[in-house]
């Protein structure tokens, strides 16, 4: 026969499952409570990251602002000094036309400004005698008031540049000049010698380019163009130390406090 469930092994029965219940409950809990924890760890270490990105972003923006700032003060300060050489160079062309006036009204020289350059374009044959790299006379002449305004013109790079036309050399001065490049870079070469020591123009300014033929500013199957591509050109432009500009660093590393600076790397030729 079965026995009721008030009998000995019904009562048994229910206490195991009780138990179990129990037991069952405990590891579901004690499951529960585990994974809530490690869940409270994860959720507080992103916070913690939260936090580092919020403060890296906020250093960052410290420092886009400064960079931007000074970004705005260069771009200011190379505006002014872009006009007030512009200024300069104006000076200079007005004082050039005063002094070659003569010259400009008969068309042997033209003086242009374009921004911070100023050109001279000098027909050769005021400086030269035919086939000739030898200044002459009138050349001298016309050189030393050319050289007593270049001096006044400071912190300039002077570029002489020889030109011809594409008449090739005659069979006669061939044993002095190969080419039309030999001859532009000689009479170059004098016109920049003749400014060094006549007009005490400091030599690291100047210097002395050979363009031969290769350079016309008019067509060569006429006289009258190849009378403007035998010339003589001065240009004035801005000395340039460097292209480029890096920007002061900061009195406080603002990305990483603890950075030190680097050290300054030597100058050439310090010993």
């Amino acid at each position: 026969m079965y026995e009721t469930r008030n009998g000995p092994l019904w009562n048994n029965l229910s206490r195991v499952l009780f138990v179990s219940g129990l037991a069952v409950g405990g590891l579901a809990a004690y499951l529960y409570w585990g994974y809530a924890e490690k869940l409270r760890e994860q959720a507080s270490e992103l916070d913690e990251k939260n936090r580092s990105v919020t403060l890296e972003n906020e250093r960052l923006k410290e420092h886009v602002g400064y960079l931007t700032g000074r970004l705005e003060e260069e771009v200011a300060k190379v505006s002014r000094e872009k006009e007030e050489e512009m200024a300069r160079v104006r000076a200079t062309h007005d004082e050039m036309l005063k002094a070659m006036q003569k010259e400009v009204e008969r068309g042997q020289i033209k003086i242009t400004q374009l921004a911070d350059r100023l050109s001279l374009n000098i027909v050769d044959k005021i400086l030269f005698p035919s086939g000739e790299a030898e200044i002459s006379e009138q050349g001298k002449e016309v050189l030393k008031r050319v050289g007593a305004v270049l001096k006044q013109a400071k912190d300039k790079t002077i570029r002489i540049e020889g030109h011809t036309d594409n008449i090739p050399i005659a069979k006669p001065l061939k044993a002095r000049f190969a080419s039309n490049w030999e001859l532009s870079t000689a009479r170059a070469t004098n016109v920049v010698r003749f400014l060094q020591d006549e007009a005490r123009i400091d030599a690291g300014s100047l210097e002395a380019v050979g363009l031969g033929e290769y350079h016309p500013i008019a067509g060569n199957k006429t006289p009258a163009g190849r009378s403007q591509n035998r010339r003589i050109e001065i240009i004035l432009f801005p000395r340039v130390g460097s292209l480029t500009k890096e920007l002061a660093a900061p009195k406080k590393n603002i990305l990483s406090p603890a950075a030190k600076p680097a050290a300054a790397a030597p100058k050439a030729g310090a010993r």
